[in-house]
């Protein structure tokens, strides 16, 4: 079954109940005796459990890693989306490289609590208020299948939802999420839904599926608490020494471009079970479900020798374990032929067999290439090594690596303790292009509210397979083993020590161009830089495909480029009408690169390198505007900074020293961050200094912030308080309160049609209340709700101005929506 062997490979060496390091993207860790422990019990437990949400941060952790290391039955979290809808507190990653943060920041926390993590293809388009508009979005029937084939492939005992089907949750994503999984419940086990799927799956139907109350609210009591199922989520585990709340705060605290750092709890955690579904349970989740190996035909004699293997299991010498789980695999193999041809749960415990065989023996197994990127044509050399830290008789028997399809012949002992390393030599092939490192869900453009996946096996899975993988053929006492593992780059820093990433295939040239957006305030031309990276010597043309109306000096430009360096050239371009995107390409023997590269670093999740199109928008915009000067206080990141450069400003990014003792008056108007009050700490002390600023003459203008405990008070001149009032509609009409403000005619005139293409949402994060010194200048609401006018807010505080703004110009800016720009603009403007 094709899926079954691809999820695998995917979940392969993560058996662990908790792993060293979430960020690991090294080789795969030998576990220690108290996880291997833990890893043998589970041998012994047949059974599954699947916990559905909308988002990254909507799993129970606390429930993953009970049932994980309590009950020791398969979790997963199956997210509907991956998160590329939201903010980013850690930097100015937004839409699909966020999407690559929080689905690596998933995984990373499935590394802590020991849980597998699964995908639909809906994109998070920003907050939703009803579930019908997220499920017209993105495709009531298309996620509908997603799901359905995650259970076929999953095939849990149990499903539980975050959310209720009643909206609760307070996000139209969140119901949706709940009113698909009670629907797929039912859809998976009928082989007439969804009939494509049963090439390669069979219908599932699990046992029930059951609501996770919510936790954070009161509990259930009288009739309320009546049926329920209650479950201490806070139990000790004296083999890990910590609690599973303590191991769930760990691995919520993964979640960090979210800022849920979490604390790790310690005591009593009661959670309910309302029944939704399914055959009812009065004591147990997993009740009347045979998690024993008697549930499949011919299973009860490997279980019962995996049983004794555990019984028998001496933490101070592991590997006299394995002659007993050789016995059980031989038996394993036996129970393999006579099934059904690839039975996903045969083959995931013969996986997890496998691996608690390498981890008595102390089998110590990677493969390190001597570069992290390569391209097609490029030779790769991997020292591919093994050590057996144990006396089992251990023999290398051959290195096999795919896909560039080397197998070396090897037959080395592998004696206690003695590294025995192989070096292999290849060719990168043609077939290992930018798409096989690229995120799957990524390749191609989104189509409406859903990611386009050519190959349907990959649907559902978390990641790529890794560019280049290894198998190494080990002799564990006379019988064969493959472990396949990925390729990957070591280095040591001096600071952090030894550290891994994944190998990279990159095209052979990758283009950027200087800008995100070039504003074009008249019809002169202006410079567009282009620049060009090469990792091959190579002669070609550049050029920018422009859209209908705009021109290019030159159309083409010859360019020779030389291996490992880059070369910068600059088009003249004349604008044409209205806003649009340019692309930039260059050609060389008969093909054409168009690809960007980007890596994302952040410490807590491995490094990730995207391939974004080489694109820019362009914006002929005839835009006036006061003063030159303008300080900027970052937030957690955006590119607001560079838009406002475009504008014609000099713009300066105002550190935590000069906020505490610098000359603010310098500055014609200071612009804080999204969320800059919220995680600038200097800024939060600071606070009056700014509005002593105001008081003299300054324009302050503050972009959102959320209304957590973070935020303090003195923001503001006046009483102000944030709500959570938003706009979602990035449709939405919006009206001008007050026509007349200079807000909206200096220097620029808005009119409604400043407010069309604008992208995601109007806006988040409105005031809700605000003292009488204030003025309102425009006023939207969602379909069906009445106006909001807390989203730009302006008072006059001595002789200068203060402005609230919880409008989307973050958004809006980078993407180049011409009335943003104007309208932001009269906000610095303002005197």
């Amino acid at each position: 079954m094709r899926i079954a062997t691809r999820l695998a490979v995917l979940t392969f060496f993560a058996t662990a109940c908790v792993t060293p390091s979430a960020a690991s993207d090294g080789p795969p860790a030998v576990l220690d005796a108290a996880a291997l422990n833990l890893a043998l019990k589970k041998l012994t437990v047949v059974g599954s459990v699947l916990y559905v949400a909308a988002h990254p941060d909507d799993e129970n952790t606390a429930m993953l890693t009970w049932l994980e290391n309590e009950k020791l039955v398969r979790a997963g979290y199956l997210s509907m989306t991956r998160g590329d809808g939201g903010q980013n507190l850690i930097g100015d990653e937004q839409g699909d490289l966020l999407g690559v943060i929080r689905t690596q920041e998933l995984l990373a926390a499935r590394r802590i609590d020991g849980a597998e993590q699964f995908f639909t293809r809906a994109v998070d388009f920003g907050y939703s208020k009803g579930p019908d508009e997220t499920l017209a979005k993105w495709g009531h029937d298309e996620v509908l299948g997603d799901v359905v084939r995650v259970i076929r492939t999953f095939r849990p005992d149990v499903i539980v939802m975050r959310f209720p089907t009643t909206g609760e949750g307070r996000h139209g994503h969140h119901t949706a999420s709940a009113m698909l999984a009670v629907e797929a419940f039912e859809a998976a086990g009928d082989p007439s839904r969804f009939p494509d799927q049963l090439q390669t799956l069979a219908p599932w139907k699990p046992k029930r599926i059951v609501w996770n109350h919510f936790n954070w609210t009161a509990p259930p009591s009288g009739d309320a608490a009546k049926g329920l199922l209650k479950i201490d989520l806070g139990a000790y585990n004296a083999l890990l020494g910590r609690s599973y709340t303590e191991l769930a705060g760990e691995s919520r605290s993964m979640h960090k471009s979210q800022g849920f750092g979490s604390p790790e709890r310690r005591g009593t955690s009661i959670n309910f079970f309302k029944l939704i579904a399914g055959e009812p349970a009065q004591a147990d989740l997993l009740e009347n479900v045979d998690l024993s190996w008697k549930r499949i035909r011919g299973g009860a004699s490997v279980g019962k020798l995996l049983d004794s293997v555990y019984r028998a299991y001496d933490p101070t010498n592991p590997a006299a374990s394995v002659p007993g789980l050789l016995k059980a695999r031989t038996a394993l193999s036996q129970l393999r032929a006579s099934a059904a041809a690839g039975d996903a749960l045969l083959l995931h415990k013969a996986r997890e067999l496998d691996d608690v065989i390498r981890s008595c023996s102390g089998l110590w197994l990677e493969a390190v290439a001597r570069q992290h990127t390569l391209s097609p044509g490029d030779s790769i050399q991997v020292s591919v090594t093994a050590i057996n830290r144990s006396r089992s008789a251990l023999r290398m028997t051959g290195v096999r690596s795919e896909p560039a399809g080397l197998d070396t012949p090897s037959d080395s002992l592998l004696s206690e303790n003695r590294p025995v390393t192989i070096a292999i030599r290849s060719i990168v092939p043609a077939s290992l292009n930018w798409r096989t490192t690229q995120p799957y869900w990524l390749r191609e453009p989104i189509e409406g509210g859903l990611h386009q996946v050519a190959d349907p096996a990959l649907i559902g899975t978390p990641w790529n397979d890794p560019a280049l993988q290894v198998t190494i053929s080990v002799t564990v006492s006379g019988q064969s083993i493959d472990y396949t593992l990925p390729v990957v780059y070591r280095w040591v820093d001096r600071v952090r020590g030894e550290l891994y990433r994944p190998l990279c295939i990159a095209p052979e040239v990758t283009l950027a161009l200087d800008k995100q957006v070039y504003l074009f305030p008249d019809n002169s031309a202006r410079p567009v830089r282009l620049r060009l990276e090469s990792r091959v010597a190579l002669k070609g043309q550049a050029r920018l495909a422009l859209p209908s109306g705009w021109r290019c000096d030159p159309a083409a430009q010859e360019v020779d480029l030389l291996a490992g360096k880059a070369r910068d050239v600059i088009f003249k371009v004349t604008p044409g009408p209205e806003a649009s995107l340019i692309s930039a390409e260059f050609t060389a023997d008969n093909r054409t690169f168009t690809r960007d590269m980007t890596v994302i670093d952040h410490p807590h999740i491995p490094i990730v390198t995207v391939f974004p199109a080489a694109t820019a928008h362009v914006v002929r915009l005839e835009l006036s505007k006061v003063g030159e000067t303008i300080g900027y206080v970052m937030g957690p990141g955006d590119d607001v900074p560079a838009a406002l450069a475009q504008a014609g400003y000099r713009v300066t990014l105002i550190e935590d020293a000069e906020l505490a003792s610098g000359e603010l008056s310098r500055y014609d108007a200071i612009v804080t961050g999204v969320r800059a009050y919220n995680s600038r700490e200097a800024l939060k002390r600071n606070a009056k200094r700014l509005l002593d600023y105001v008081a003299s003459g300054g324009t302050l203008v503050v972009q959102y912030n959320t209304t957590d405990q973070t935020l303090r008070r003195d923001f503001a001149p006046f009483p102000l308080e944030i709500g959570r009032d938003r706009v979602t509609v990035e449709e939405a009409p919006v009206d001008l309160a007050d026509p007349a403000s200079a807000l909206l005619t200096t220097p620029n005139r808005i009119t409604a049609r400043d407010f069309e293409g604008w992208v995601q949402e109007r806006g988040l994060y409105f005031a809700s209340t605000w003292g009488p010194e204030y003025k309102t200048v425009l006023s939207s609401n969602d379909p069906g709700e009445k106006p909001v006018a807390g989203g730009l807010l302006w008072a006059r505080h001595g002789k200068g101005i203060f402005i609230y703004t919880g409008y989307a110009f973050f958004r809006q800016l980078p993407a180049g929506v011409p009335g943003a720009y104007r309208l932001f603009i009269n906000l610095v403007s303002a005197r």
